[in-house]
This record gives C-alpha cells, structure tokens and sequence, in this order.
C-alpha cells in the first residue's frame, strides 16, 4: 500500500456536504492573504493549465513535485473538479487546478511561488 502525505489525506474531504445539503466540513479558505487548505498548506496554480479546460498540465514526475489537491467530493463555485490524466479527481479554483509544493513542509510556507514564473499562490 502507497502511503500519502498528511496533507494530501486531510484534504480529503475538502467540501464535504452532508444529505440536506448543509456543509459539513470547509475547504481551502484565504489565510494571510493567500488560499491555504484546512491544515495551513498554501496552494498554487500552474500556468500550463488552461482555465476551465477541466484538465491538469502537471502530470507525472511534475505531480510528484507539485501534488494536485485532491477532489472526492462534492463541491460550490467558486471550486470545481477536473479529471487527471489518470482518473482522478482534482480540486479547482476559478476552473483552475489546485496544487502543494512538497517543498512546503509547515503551514504558511510559500517555498512554491513564483518558482519558474509559472508556479502562483492563489490571491484571489
């Protein structure tokens, strides 16, 4: 069995909504200015990735270094899914896809922006 990173197994249940609709648990929310997910983790985009094309750009030895969030749920604008080249699913913000640095290891790091000018924290 593979394991997974802490911070891929917490964001499992990003957006989670219960029978009556009510949401059970949050997501990624802005946290000092840029979007975090639940444990602290700043989240980035990839210029490579077309908005709204429900695809990722970041596929194999780049997925390793820039780990998609992952999306099992349920989920309101303005995040929504894509499906990754191998079947699974991704979470999106404004159509595009969400991803962690691995050179991010504590809550509130920012190690992954700008990096190659085509890596972002999310603003907005």
């Amino acid at each position: 069995m593979k394991a997974i990173h802490p911070v891929l197994a917490a964001l499992g249940t990003v957006l989670v909504f219960s029978s009556g609709g009510a949401l059970a648990q949050s997501g990624p929310k802005m946290t000092d200015g840029v979007l975090a997910d639940a444990s602290g983790m700043t989240v980035y985009t990839f210029d490579k990735d077309t908005a709204g094309s429900g695809k990722s750009a970041c596929n194999d030895q780049c997925a390793k270094m820039w780990p998609p969030v992952p999306a099992n749920t349920k989920v309101m604008e303005p995040y929504s899914v894509v499906t990754r080249d191998d079947g699974s699913k991704q979470l999106a913000y404004k159509g595009k896809p969400l991803y962690l640095f691995a050179n991010d290891t504590k809550a509130g790091e920012r190690k992954g922006d700008k990096v190659k000018d085509v890596w972002h924290v999310v603003t907005d």
